[in-house]
């Protein structure tokens, strides 16, 4: 039986399972969290085999969020980003075979914390709800970085979790939305990174044997929704993705 099972050290699929477990939580009660499992992997695992390893347990987690939320997304937004998604996925297909993780990953946290210095003006400016940017540049923009981020590292939570949040959606709504937009986004990845090399048979064996930690991950993410206060959810939600961003930003000094 343990034949069967890729030969990983102790540390390597310790940091797999945790990996699992808050990505399930990510997935079904708090988005931004996602966001830490990127630089965690690669501590561990080469930077394009964490990146393969990742996506199925991603994919996967979809799922399970999808068949909860189902009836909560808004299918406006998900239209309005999908285009611009997919053409920032065909970008980053291109950009990564150009370049190696030491730029790709403080790369994607220096996008990640303009970003958030943008959401925090948004706040602080754009008190009226009309002012909300919700026209078709500022679609594309957003829906541009998510697709080239999640092709490069499947780093697109914190650009979603901005942009989601300045739609200000409510706290189901909000998941729901999320869930169908990378549930789609995930699998239509999958082919682009075999194709890659980033995921192998060794790589699907590994995160098979996962999926029950997903599982518990995302049921313990619905109970965690139901408890947390709107103005918490969303506070947590942009700390978790800043702190994840500068990580990713220092490591142009690492």
């Amino acid at each position: 039986m343990f034949d069967f099972l890729p030969d990983y050290s102790s540390l390597q699929w310790w940091i797999l399972a945790s990996v699992a477990f808050f990505v399930g939580i990510s997935k079904t009660g708090l988005p931004g969290i996602g966001i830490i499992i990127v630089p965690l992997l690669a501590m561990v695992f080469p930077s394009r085999m964490s990146t393969g390893l990742l996506l199925p347990i991603l994919a996967m987690a979809d799922i399970f969020a999808v068949s909860y939320y189902r009836r909560h997304a808004d299918w406006k937004i998900i239209l309005k980003l999908l285009p611009w998604a997919l053409a920032g996925i065909g970008i980053g297909t291109v950009v990564v075979r150009q370049i190696n993780d030491e730029i790709m990953r403080p790369l994607i946290g220096s996008i990640i914390l303009v970003l958030l210095i943008m959401n925090y003006f948004r706040q602080k400016y754009w008190t009226d709800g009309d002012k909300v940017p919700s026209n078709w540049v500022f679609a594309a923009v957003m829906g541009l970085a998510a697709g080239l981020t999640t092709q490069l590292a499947n780093a697109a939570g914190p650009i979603m979790v901005i942009y989601l949040l300045s739609m200000r959606l409510p706290k189901d709504k909000y998941i729901g939305t999320g869930a169908w937009y990378f549930l789609i986004l995930n699998w239509l990845k999958i082919p682009l990174f075999i194709l890659d090399g980033r995921i192998s048979v060794e790589t699907v064996k590994a995160d098979l044997i996962t999926l029950p930690l997903i599982a518990a991950g995302a049921f313990l993410g619905i109970f965690i929704l139901k408890k947390i206060p709107l103005k918490w959810f969303n506070i947590i939600l942009q700390v978790l993705a800043a702190a994840t961003a500068v990580k990713l930003t220092l490591m142009w000094f690492g």
